[in-house]
């Protein structure tokens, strides 16, 4: 699928619209906007064979540049360190605003699956830990490059989106990418629908070829719903993503979901969440390396409780305890964590 018919109609509405704006002075955007977050955690993880330990860890932040050059023109562009101390862009992109019901977006995106993988930096959740199925069925922060049409009318909002599309890695987690490694893009749409003023809806849909000679199919889908009022949140995703392997190995099958309940306790937020994943795969895994060098597989079935609370000690720091209480089935293996973390903004 070509991008050059997409390019004209984003470069065709961006030419008519300049010509009705008046021109801004040479030197910036209008309006010009900067914030930014930092986070570190404190963890004790309890070990397989017994006994515990701990560390300072997963160190993240960001800085956000945001602005409009007019009311139909505006911009993002975001830098993240991540867990590491790896410097990344997450993302980086143009707007042009038709109306509210088309809006067209062009660049480096934050793909729009589900609710929580476009806001999970760590001041916009209650949980220290991503649930599941983020980062295990698809990559944390899942980006790419491309294009995105979006849009609300009325109580439904849509996003559609078209770009490089993940590649083939040891999971699905891995694999993000930054070029397109096929002539295949990846397309998908997310829709949201608002039932009531605190109550939404919503479902996702993706498909890609990965790998270097497209021989693999990738398909993904999403569900969501979130309920809130003024002193209770509840918020539920599900994700089954699905894999095509060579004919003599079954198909590669994840599936997850979390549900997640948090309320008001005087200055207290508690929160408690529970998450299941399930993942077979006998062609990928542990050594694979591209077509025709299969992996060991993977075969995963684990379950999370997950309690914690937050308290706010400003309103731009937030303080979050949280246990997690972990079991893989399969193995009939069961761990915990004790995790702390503050998380500023700016």
């Amino acid at each position: 699928m070509s991008l050059r018919p997409l390019l004209c109609f984003f470069l065709g509405g961006w030419t008519a619209l300049s010509a009705g704006q008046t021109a801004q002075p040479a030197g910036g955007p209008s309006s010009l906007r900067v914030s930014g977050y930092f986070s570190v955690d404190y963890l004790q993880t309890q070990k397989p064979g017994g006994g515990w330990e701990s560390m300072f860890a997963d160190a993240r932040g960001g800085v956000l540049f945001s602005g409009e050059w007019s009311a139909n023109f505006s911009f993002a562009f975001e830098l993240a360190a991540v867990p590491g101390f790896a410097l990344t862009v997450e993302q980086a992109w143009a707007l042009v605003k038709f109306s509210e019901a088309v809006q067209v977006r062009a660049g480096l995106y934050l793909v729009p699956f589900g609710r929580y993988n476009e806001t999970r930096r760590p001041f916009q959740t209650t949980l220290v830990l991503d649930p599941f199925p983020v980062g295990q069925l698809f990559p944390a922060s899942w980006r790419d490059l491309g294009l995105v049409l979006t849009g609300s009318v009325g109580r439904l909002a849509y996003s559609a989106y078209l770009g490089n599309g993940p590649a083939e890695g040891e999971t699905l987690a891995a694999g993000q990418q930054f070029r397109d490694n096929n002539s295949d893009k990846g397309r998908g749409v997310r829709l949201t629908y608002r039932l009531a003023q605190n109550l939404e809806v919503g479902g996702s849909y993706f498909s890609a070829r990965v790998g270097p000679d497209g021989g693999r199919r990738q398909k993904a889908w999403g569900a969501d719903i979130a309920w809130g009022s003024e002193g209770f949140r509840l918020v539920g995703e599900y994700a089954k993503v699905e894999i095509s392997n060579p004919e003599t190995f079954a198909p590669g099958v994840g599936e997850g979901y979390f549900g997640l309940v948090s309320f008001k306790l005087g200055p207290l937020l508690p929160v408690a969440s529970y998450e299941v994943l399930t993942y077979r795969d006998p062609y990928h895994g542990p050594g694979f390396g591209g077509p025709g060098l299969p992996g060991a597989g993977i075969s995963r079935n684990e379950t999370r409780w997950a309690l914690g609370v937050v308290y706010p000690l400003h309103p731009n720091i937030l303080l979050k305890g949280e246990y997690d209480f972990n079991r893989e089935k399969n193995e009939d293996l069961r761990t915990a964590a004790f995790r702390v973390q503050i998380a500023v903004r700016f």
